[in-house]
């Protein structure tokens, strides 16, 4: 892969916008909260599957077959999710995502066989490679050349950060409230991050009009 040089900078260039300036954006931000929100639930319902599946019954050949389907869910879609978001735009991809994530909640709501728990991670795999892949790519639209670094650095430590503590409360989620408690906490996230999809597509819309 030959990966061209950045051109040079002078050294006025090199700094870039400060950090505060940069997140403050609407598009850095709802990128951003996508992008968390994505991984976090995902690392929620994820590490608690296979301790509920072993509760209802199920065997540990079960939940590692689920985990397999699961991991294949998620990285198998990344050899055409890009032309997808070249296609119809990151914001709708974004949003494809987030429906799977809350569809998986669904189904694993509807019942606790064999059948729910697999098709569940299955949604939950393509949810994540949907909904990561494509804030990801939004957030490349709110920083310049120079800032690149910096900027993709700080959105790493929020989403990593959230995804750490979403998978250190799954288990005790699970053991306090239950699978369907679980599955629940992730429809208001989506909710949250589908309104502010729609809140940015409408005020850039605007901004756009009134130039």
């Amino acid at each position: 892969i030959r990966i061209p040089k950045p051109p040079r900078q002078s050294h006025a260039q090199a700094g870039g916008r400060p950090l505060r300036q940069i997140m403050a954006q609407p598009r850095f931000i709802v990128a951003a909260a996508c992008g968390i929100s994505s991984y976090a639930l995902m690392s929620l319902v994820m590490t608690a599957t296979p301790l509920a599946m072993i509760a209802c019954g199920l065997t540990e050949t079960d939940a590692a077959l689920g985990i397999q389907w699961h991991v294949l869910a998620m990285f198998g879609p990344s050899f055409f999710t890009g032309n997808l978001i070249a296609r119809y735009g990151k914001e709708r991809i974004v949003s494809i995502g987030l429906a799977l994530l809350a569809g998986c909640s669904i189904v694993a709501l509807m019942g606790i066989e064999l059948a729910h728990f697999w098709i569940a991670l299955v949604l939950l795999g393509l949810g994540w490679n949907f909904g990561f892949i494509g804030a990801t790519a939004m957030l490349t639209d709110t920083y310049r050349p120079e800032e690149r670094n910096l900027v993709q650095a700080v959105n790493d430590f929020l989403v990593f950060g959230f995804v750490a503590a979403a998978s250190f409360s799954s288990g005790a989620l699970l053991n306090i409230f239950g699978w369907a408690t679980v599955n629940v906490i992730v429809f208001p996230f989506v909710l949250l991050c589908l309104g502010l999809l729609v809140w940015l597509t409408v005020s850039e819309r605007k901004a756009v009009t009134n130039a």
